[in-house]
């Protein structure tokens, strides 16, 4: 038994309009983080995931699911932001071949200041989107209106 043509058309223009959606906020988020901190969207995702450890500090396997990278991708990552001494690897004392990240305060203090830029330009990315018919619905099912 297979798909009707309309399911699978449903599917794609879903697809397409969470695609649009996706590529206007990392846009604007991209512009504005680099801008003004010189993070890209990526950087500031795996600043953001170490921060939330609350002092402590992630599997490179965690990281790169958080950051959705691949291995290697998360590899260079980690390896760029450590060149800035913005993160630092340590080696796992019970597995020697599991290696940790964590922030280093120069990395604490970058997140802390690009925060701000990230959510209030994440905001705004989202209410233009609202005023866009074809992505109005999908708006409402990712960002709710808190005062609502």
């Amino acid at each position: 038994m297979g798909i009707k043509d309309d399911a699978v058309q449903v599917r794609a223009q879903g697809w397409r309009t969470l695609a649009a959606l996706h590529n206007l906020i990392e846009g604007e988020l991209e512009r504005a983080l680099q801008a003004k901190h010189g993070l890209s969207v990526v950087e500031f995702t795996v600043l953001d995931a170490l921060s939330r450890q609350d002092g402590w500090h992630m599997r490179m396997a965690q990281l790169a699911r958080a950051a959705a990278l691949s291995s290697s991708a998360t590899t260079r990552l980690v390896t760029r932001l450590e060149d800035r001494a913005l993160l630092t690897r340590i080696l796992c004392q019970d597995d020697r071949r599991g290696i940790y990240t964590e922030l280093t305060p120069a990395g604490e203090q970058l997140w802390a200041e690009a925060h701000p830029t990230h959510d209030a330009v994440l905001r705004e990315a989202l209410e233009n989107a609202a005023r866009v018919p074809e992505l109005q619905d999908l708006v409402t099912a990712v960002a709710p209106d808190p005062n609502a």
